[in-house]
């Protein structure tokens, strides 16, 4: 088993993509989002995070453009199914710190299970969640997993989309306004 961090952090980034825990895929090889049936990384390059479509091996160079992982709960399991409700709970006010630590403009919650298990909210709805998180606006974005087939890949880029659009407008405007 190769060494993995799940943490792809910086202070200050755009937006960290907050996944609910890591794959088992990943903790055996070393790199996020890296099961073949992953729709993350061509997700960002069509959503125009990303100019060329990065590879998992590459994961580190996400911070170039102003984008990190991570996960809410630090265990790999098979199936993001094999966490409880409780474990989310539990984990909260670690991820909250390391979230209010690292204070990016925006955290994209990868699904909606996580962040309903930490609010108690069990109505999420997709796209800005007006009550943000760690003091940062949050988004829920569909999960990019490939068991996740109730989203396409056209669905998933136009999610991802709307916040790329939607931290580029606000950065304008921090710049202009």
């Amino acid at each position: 088993m190769m060494h993995y961090e799940s943490d792809i952090l910086a202070p200050g980034l755009d937006v960290v993509f907050c996944g609910m825990n890591p794959a088992a895929t990943a903790a055996a090889d070393g790199h996020n989002f890296s099961n073949r049936s992953n729709r993350f990384w061509p997700v960002l390059h069509l959503a125009g995070f990303t100019e060329t479509q990065l590879r998992p091996e590459e994961e580190r160079r996400l911070l170039d453009y102003g984008c990190g992982i991570t996960a809410v709960v630090a265990r790999p399991t098979r199936m993001a199914s094999d966490v409880s409700t409780e474990e989310f709970r539990y984990a909260r006010a670690e991820f909250e710190a390391k979230m209010r630590r690292y204070a990016p403009r925006a955290i994209g919650f990868l699904g909606k299970r996580a962040l309903a298990a930490m609010t108690g909210v069990s109505r999420i709805l997709w796209g800005r969640y007006a009550p943000g998180f760690a003091d940062t606006t949050a988004w829920v974005l569909p999960n990019p997993s490939g068991l996740n087939r109730g989203f396409t890949l056209d669905d998933l880029t136009r999610a991802y989309a709307e916040l790329r659009c939607a931290l580029t407008d606000n950065a304008t405007t921090a710049t202009t306004g």
